[in-house]
């Protein structure tokens, strides 16, 4: 189906002090232009406002400006978790006395910790009120800057439409659709004043045990930093929500593949592989940037002046906001011991680079040990007046001090909006493995049956991150299209139901297909690790079951990872939805049916066993002199690997360099008998190099729609960045540079040989 164009005007009318900008409504604080200090002259530049503010304060404010507390520390009893209406002490005590610069919803955390009803209206209307305590009760009149993870939407609150995630955008391979989807959840996170979203993920995914590798796009830098870039450029569009790449650095590598453990690799590994996709998504202008929680090479890296400091602002150009993870900074203490105390572990954060602090549980305790550092001369006053100097302008640069408030009345226009636009990001996202004998797409005829754990539950469509941290919690009134509804939507009556595996097996009898909703429930971070990514036994035995009738079987994969399937890989037909979003269920019943034809290619590597960890390809077809059963790199299905309902075939035509880059020209068939979409890969080999490379690597990449027999030929940039290596030995002393010599660039699928040996080469 045609994408629906989501289109936000800029600023359009300056009336009574109300500004209208993409579709919200700002309400201003005053006449910011009026005579006094500068930094309250809305026509000054952001940086002259945020030194001018800078310099007047005094050292608790400046210190107050480096933290972030959870919301739920105002409401009720000022626990934490607490239902009840902000409580006016606790919010004296944090916006006041603390000074604290930033409140922010942990995933689950809504207004009134579920004491007020979860609308975008009561959002903005709590986010609004604090707003003005902090603007009307500090001596120098700082709005606070709200923040909230912006995943796969406004995720937090039910009503609000969820798009696949970052893993189902990976398989896009379309930075344009990403970069709409973003926009139209920068809208809705503004509408409601939430200004800081803490996305994207820029992190490469390697290992598929690890409980956040469905929040990666996927396991190459390439394609990671392409779109990690146009999340960036969406979510920022409006001028009015500021983007947080995270995880820095290196976050979905480590080695167990469990969460938060030790990430341990080589600086060539660290270059190559893992910082250039947080290096795009930063030059796409990204306001802040969010610390990794683990540890890199045995340091953790909110205690890395390398990774913070030289890596990161020298080496990258960063020059925004830096912000810890949850309750990070204490745990250099508490967990990590790389501190004695809390003092000594944020004097040792602050001076790494980390400018804010999440500090949920106890914003006095890090005002006072800050203090204490300060006075103590473990960090310098000009570190925190650096730092202070950084998060105000980014608040300047939001428009937070001209425009702190939104029109609250208008916010929950932002419920059911953009579902076209997600219904056609759940179909571009899926991707076809397997259509044995042409079983796929349906015709509204076929009779089918539905079964499976995941086949009508919307937490598993929509996945973690979902009104709750975990997922949608049991009680909630959050809704989605499944995939059962989404089919009977498609199929109307000759779409049938069967809640068990008798029941189907019985209803397949007089019906024409099965089609089997498969995978695991939904989670978020440590929870969600498994050790075992093997789909469950009793899934795969359903297929099994339903496969001895004798009629087709159509698995689709409703999950966080690519699980090995076992008996369920050999159905008839195999479809992976990832989780889809609020329209998954129609978009993928548009695939099924064949509104769609499929484009979607894996953005990840298919383990064929639960032991192949890591799996990335970059990594496993490295040169190596291994003489066993077998290459090295031996997946179920590869990286960029997916069907379409038609045939495609390409071949690159030309090459050339110029001073940004290198232009490859790739003509493009469509030689089926369907129009489509088709995602057109340019890999690079380099038959002799001096250090390691793959066999073949990602450089670059464009999507294609044709007709039914038509061609063109697409030219694809790879930028220099793409074709560096890191020189020197096993020290990995250089910097990236590009070798001398040749490079093949060659299209089509990955494959595992030494080097390409077809395709166009270039000399350099």
């Amino acid at each position: 189906m045609p994408r629906t164009p989501v289109r936000r005007r800029r600023i359009v009318s300056i009336l009574g002090g109300t500004t209208i900008l993409a579709g919200t409504v700002l309400v201003s604080a005053g006449n910011a232009a009026a005579a006094g200090p500068l930094y309250r002259n809305a026509h000054a530049a952001p940086q002259v406002r945020a030194h001018d503010l800078v310099g007047r304060m005094a050292l608790a404010e400046q210190i107050g400006q480096m933290v972030q507390v959870q919301v739920g520390k105002l409401y009720g009893d000022c626990g934490g978790y607490t239902p009840g209406p902000i409580n006016p002490g606790c919010e004296h005590q944090v916006l006041v006395t603390d000074g604290a610069g930033s409140i922010l919803s942990g995933g689950g955390d809504v207004p009134g910790e579920g004491a007020l009803p979860n609308t975008p209206q009561t959002w903005a209307e709590q986010i609004n009120a604090l707003e003005r305590y902090s603007i009307e009760n500090t001596r120098l009149h700082i709005p606070i800057v709200y923040g909230a993870d912006v995943v796969h939407g406004h995720n937090d609150i039910v009503g609000t439409t969820l798009f696949p995630q970052q893993i189902g955008m990976g398989a896009t391979f379309d930075p344009a659709l990403v970069r709409q989807v973003q926009v139209a959840a920068g809208h809705a996170a503004a509408a409601t004043n939430v200004r800081w979203a803490f996305a994207p993920v820029a992190d490469v995914a390697t290992n598929t045990r690890w409980g956040r590798y469905y929040e990666s796009f996927g396991e190459d830098p390439v394609l990671t930093g392409s779109l990690a870039a146009a999340t960036v450029a969406g979510l920022q569009h409006s001028g009015m929500v500021g983007a947080s790449v995270k995880h820095f650095a290196g976050y979905g590598a480590a080695a167990s593949g469990l969460d938060r453990t030790p990430t341990d690799l080589s600086l060539r590994t660290f270059q190559e592989n893992q910082l250039p996709s947080y290096a795009e998504a930063i030059r796409a202008g990204a306001l802040s940037v969010m610390v990794n929680s683990g540890s890199v090479n045995g340091i953790p890296a909110h205690a890395s002046h390398y990774l913070l400091t030289t890596v990161l602002r020298r080496q990258l150009h960063f020059t925004g906001v830096v912000i810890s993870d949850w309750a990070d900074v204490a745990m250099l203490a508490s967990r990590y011991h790389v501190a004695a105390d809390y003092e000594h572990a944020i004097a040792l954060a602050v001076n790494a680079g980390v400018d804010e602090v999440m500090e949920p549980y106890d914003p006095d305790s890090f005002v006072s040990n800050l203090t204490a550092a300060v006075r103590d001369h473990l960090v310098s006053r000009h570190r925190v007046a650096e730092a202070a100097e950084r998060i105000l302008l980014m608040k300047f640069r939001l428009g937070l001090f001209d425009h702190p408030y939104v029109d609250a009345s208008q916010a929950n226009e932002i419920l059911g909006a953009d579902k076209p636009l997600a219904r056609t990001a759940a179909a571009e996202s899926t991707v076809l493995l397997r259509n044995e004998h042409a079983v796929l797409p349906f015709t509204p005829s076929e009779r089918l049956v539905v079964t499976g754990p995941a086949a009508d539950s919307v937490a598993d469509t929509l996945g973690g991150w979902s009104v709750g941290w975990q997922g949608v919690p049991a009680a909630s009134a959050e809704t989605a299209v499944t995939v059962l509804k989404g089919l009977q939507n498609a199929g109307g009556s000759n779409v049938t139901y069967a809640a068990s595996q008798s029941d189907a097996v019985t209803a397949l009898g007089s019906a024409d297909a099965a089609v089997v909703v498969l995978g695991r429930g939904p989670g978020a971070e440590g929870p969600n690790d498994q050790r075992d990514p093997t789909l469950p036994a009793d899934q795969q035995a359903l297929v099994t079951a339903l496969q001895q009738t004798g009629k087709p079987v159509v698995v689709v994969l409703i999950d966080d990872r690519p699980d090995v399937l076992g008996a369920a890989g050999t159905a008839d037909g195999l479809l992976m939805a990832w989780r889809p979003g609020s329209e998954g269920g129609n978009g993928v019943a548009d695939v099924l049916y064949g509104a769609v034809n499929p484009s979607g290619v894996l953005p990840v590597t298919w383990p064929k066993r639960a032991t192949d960890q890591p799996n990335d390809y970059r990594e496993q077809t490295l040169p190596t002199t291994y003489n066993g059963n077998g290459p090295v790199y031996d997946p179920a299905y590869p990286f960029g690997f997916g069907l379409s309902y038609s045939t495609f075939d390409s071949s690159v035509s030309s090459v050339a360099s110029s001073h940004h880059g290198v232009t490859v020209r790739v003509g493009v068939q469509n030689t089926g008998s369907k129009d489509g979409s088709v995602v057109v890969p340019v890999y690079v080999s380099q038959p002799v190099s001096a250090v390691l490379v793959p066999a073949e690597r990602l450089a670059g990449f464009a999507r294609v729609q044709l007709g039914a027999g038509h061609s063109t030929t697409v030219a694809v940039h790879v930028p220099w960045s793409a074709l560096a290596v890191v020189p020197g030995d096993v020290d990995a002393s250089g910097s990236p540079r590009v070798e001398h010599g040749t490079y093949v660039f060659s299209t089509g699928p990955v494959t595992a040989a030494a080097t390409a040996t077809s395709g166009n080469s270039l000399q350099l």
